[in-house]
C-alpha cells in the first residue's frame, strides 16, 4: 500500500528513479533547460531545488552533499562556480516549467524545464520593460487650412471608390465638351 507517500514513483524502481533524476538534474546544470515529460519535470523540480539551495554555501560539506546526489563532476563545478552567483539573492522557486504541448508518439505532455536566471529571452523583455516607457502617440488634428479648402470636420470622407468615380464622370463631361 501506498498510503502517504506522495511524491511520484515514475513507473520505475527506486535505483533507476534516482539515476534518471541525477542525470536529468546534471543535464539542467549543465545546459540550462531540457525537455523532458511534464510528470518528470514536476519530479526534477523536487529534486534539485534542494540541490540548488544547498550550492549557496560553498564549503566541502556541501560539495559532497551536491556530489553524492549529482555523480558528476563537471554538472558539480558548473553548480558552485556560476550557478550559485546568480542565484544567490533569489529566496526560492530556481526553475521554471513552460508547458509545449504533446509528444507525437505517445500523446504525452511536453514541456521544458529550466533554471529561471538564465533565460536571456524574458531577461532581456524585462529590463526593456523597466527601461524605456513608450509614449503614446495620437494622430494629429487637421489643420485649419485643410478645413478651409472645403473639408469640413463634420462632414464624413467619401470612399476612395466614389471618388474614383466622380472623377470619371468629370473627364467623360470634359471631354464631350472639347468634342462639340
Amino acid at each position: 500500500m501506498r498510503h502517504g507517500k506522495r511524491f511520484n514513483h515514475l513507473s520505475r524502481k527506486a535505483p533507476h528513479r534516482k539515476s534518471m533524476l541525477s542525470n536529468m538534474a546534471s543535464s539542467l546544470i549543465l545546459h540550462k533547460k531540457i525537455e523532458t515529460t511534464v510528470a518528470k519535470a514536476k519530479a526534477l523540480r523536487k529534486y534539485i531545488e534542494p540541490i540548488l539551495t544547498r550550492s549557496k554555501s560553498d564549503t566541502t560539506h556541501s560539495r559532497r552533499t551536491v556530489f553524492s546526489l549529482l555523480k558528476n563532476k563537471e554538472s558539480v563545478t558548473e553548480l558552485f562556480n556560476n550557478v550559485s552567483e546568480k542565484i544567490a539573492a533569489r529566496p526560492g522557486g530556481y526553475t521554471r516549467i513552460i508547458k509545449t504541448g504533446f509528444r507525437l508518439g505517445d500523446n504525452a505532455e511536453m514541456c521544458i524545464i529550466e533554471l529561471v536566471d538564465y533565460n536571456t529571452l524574458l531577461l532581456s523583455s524585462d529590463d526593456k520593460d523597466k527601461s524605456s516607457k513608450s509614449t503614446r502617440r495620437r494622430r494629429r488634428k487637421k489643420s485649419t487650412a485643410n478645413v478651409s479648402a472645403g473639408e469640413t470636420k463634420s462632414a464624413p470622407k467619401a470612399s476612395k471608390k466614389s471618388d474614383k468615380k466622380a472623377e470619371k464622370k468629370d473627364t467623360k463631361a470634359k471631354d464631350d465638351k472639347k468634342s462639340k
